[in-house]
């Protein structure tokens, strides 16, 4: 069960658009975001100096997903300032250090956040991933992976509030919440509406070819979930592999149909009921 809990995000120069640091509750943690054209503003805090694991981002491209790139280092200043070199595609820097003199993140820590960001992120699909290989963990001692794994806790539940949902493979429904489906042109697909989105689940079908009203962001996405083998083609059309989040009920229906669609209509219960017709009935109550 989600446990509440608090965040705590500030402005140190009073934009909300500028550098941002995010503290959690109950955390020896922090996060720093640096928007790319603040950078030489950032290497002037004391952040720049910790270990730490970061990722930088980039808008969505032809694939209409995020680009991302996972890193580490100890300190971050150093790896962040080749990247700033180096690397074009990122806008974004979002870096995660420990604020605790008593409780400091050493190299193998970071190593091992770093491993796991990346093989989320791999196996989520919702971005394409800048990473050219996959880290694999460091041996640590028993009790040092507690402390890992409890730091990468609460980095992902961090992420979510900065907008940065990548990490994320599934997206909560309740059990009581009802199956929706969509059925048109001989494909039938099935998911569920949830705070965070709409899923589709694994083993829905998607139209084969797009439409001449299918928006470009939906081709793009579509082009992009083809690509990393979210849809799978075979003789009748598309097959998804595995559940997949999408933003909105209308992104899940325009990319599997392959028009543009209001998924608020379209997708409907057995009896059905659309899925606008039962959230107008959660209002109504």
């Amino acid at each position: 069960m989600n446990k509440p809990y608090a965040i705590k995000i500030f402005l140190p120069g009073g934009d909300p658009n500028g550098l941002r640091t995010i503290e959690k509750s109950s955390w020896n943690g922090c996060g720093l975001v640096v928007p790319r054209a603040l950078f030489g503003e950032a290497r002037k805090r004391e952040d720049w100096t910790r270990a730490g694991v970061y990722v930088l981002v980039g808008p969505p491209e032809n694939s209409g997903l995020p680009r991302i790139y996972v890193g580490e280092g100890d300190p971050i200043g150093p790896r962040l300032e080749q990247h700033a070199v180096k690397k074009d595609f990122w806008i974004t820097a979002i870096a995660f250090t420990s604020n605790s003199k008593d409780a400091k993140l050493n190299k193998a820590h970071v190593q091992y956040l770093e491993a796991r960001l990346v093989k989320l992120a791999a196996k989520a699909k919702r971005c394409v991933l800048d990473n050219g290989n996959e880290p694999q963990l460091p041996s640590l001692s028993e009790s040092d992976q507690a402390d890992a794994e409890g730091f990468f806790d609460a980095m992902m539940l961090c992420f979510p509030v900065l907008g940065l949902d990548v990490f994320t493979e599934m997206v909560t429904a309740s059990k009581s919440d009802p199956v929706l489906h969509l059925q048109s042109k001989g494909i039938a697909a099935q998911g569920t509406a949830s705070a965070q989105g709409f899923v589709v689940h694994k083993g829905s079908r998607a139209v084969k070819a797009t439409q001449p009203s299918c928006q470009a962001c939906f081709r793009q996405l579509r082009d992009g979930l083809i690509g990393n083998g979210v849809l799978k083609l075979d003789r009748d059309g598309y097959v998804y592999t595995q559940d997949y989040p999408f933003s909105s009920p209308s992104t899940a229906a325009g990319v599997t149909l392959g028009r543009a669609a209001n998924g608020r209509t379209a997708w409907k219960t057995k009896d059905g009921r659309t899925l606008k017709e039962l959230q107008d009935g959660e209002v109504s109550r």
